[in-house]
């Protein structure tokens, strides 16, 4: 089988190309040209790459044929964040592919209400991202069980791999958290630092796109959850990344409103947005019937993250 994927040198695809290619898919990675996958792996030397702007073609309404005309059989699309972006593709490939799987988030659900959250719950999106992904999920699943589009939507946490950094207990993303904790220092938790992030390992979430594509008959007009097995509080993850160090939890606290200025202006935004979420999503439904068994724990991940950065000297501890 041909298949298409939209943005397969990113954190996803980084496992997932090279997973297809193993498994005998021929592989055509659509990218803008500007990076490389995270990890090296000889698979990548059997894969066609193809060199497109998506917003560039999007804007100009010609993406969806471009993916038309190369003649996959399934669709993978990692990189899509509007419903207009969704709507052209379909509309191109309608007809003449069997499966076409979309990369969701869980920043779709909007805030936590009941918890762990299951697909099902009615949704209550915020922030541009999740409104737009909300919006994209809705459309092809209506799609997928109105007209028989074989659309499936694959919802991740905070994803997490080697190469980059993942998002730390303060619930942003400056490296210096690790560190300061690495020395044994104070770190300021917003709140209580009871609110929730749930990550997800880029291998688990490859593992996911690959098993939809083999369970077809289970998976096609449904969603799922690509989470690892269980959430984190902000205190539990700042817990245990002390303990890595061989250090107690040194951990202070401050109502949101003063914590916000102990931080830029480039963290606070970011660390409202997840605790203003605080996602804490199942993984029953995928378990149940597409065989979705994460490799990885969030602490898991995140440890296997930590320590490339260090070993990279890209991580000061």
């Amino acid at each position: 089988m041909r298949v298409v994927v939209i943005g397969g040198s990113g954190h996803i695809g980084t496992y997932l190309v090279p997973m297809l290619v193993e498994n005998g898919y021929e592989v055509v990675n659509i990218t803008r040209g500007q990076s490389e996958p995270y990890l090296p792996h000889a698979a990548w030397k059997r894969v066609q790459p193809v060199v497109a702007d998506r917003t560039e073609e999007d804007a100009a309404g010609i993406f969806g044929r471009r993916i038309r005309d190369l003649k996959p059989d399934v669709v993978v699309d990692l990189i899509c964040f509007t419903e207009e972006s969704a709507r052209q593709i379909v509309d191109a490939v309608r007809g003449r592919i069997t499966h076409f799987l979309h990369c969701g988030t869980i920043w779709a659900h909007g805030h936590s209400t009941t918890v762990p959250a299951t697909e099902d719950l009615p949704r209550a999106p915020f922030g541009e991202y999740g409104i737009q992904k909300a919006k994209i999920e809705a459309y092809l699943l209506d799609e997928a069980r109105r007209t028989g589009f074989p659309a499936t939507i694959l919802m991740p946490g905070h994803i997490v791999g080697p190469g980059y950094v993942p998002l730390n207990p303060a619930g942003h993303f400056n490296p210096e958290v690790y560190s300061l904790i690495a020395r044994g220092e104070a770190l300021c938790l917003p709140n209580l630092g009871l609110e929730t992030v749930h990550h997800v390992h880029a291998a688990d979430v490859a593992q996911a796109f690959f098993k939809a594509m083999t369970h077809w008959n289970l998976s096609v007009g449904e969603n799922f959850h690509t989470v690892s097995p269980a959430a984190l509080t902000l205190r539990g993850y700042a817990e245990a990344i002390f303990a890595w160090f061989g250090h107690p939890a040194n951990l202070t606290y401050l109502p949101w409103e003063d914590w916000r200025k102990t931080v830029s202006e480039l963290e606070a935004p970011a660390t409202w947005d997840h605790i203003a979420h605080s996602p804490n999503a199942s993984i029953e439904k995928a378990r149940r019937l597409i065989g979705y068994e994460p490799r990885y724990t969030s602490l898991e991940a995140v440890r296997e993250a930590v320590t490339w950065l260090i070993d990279n000297q890209r991580l000061q501890v």
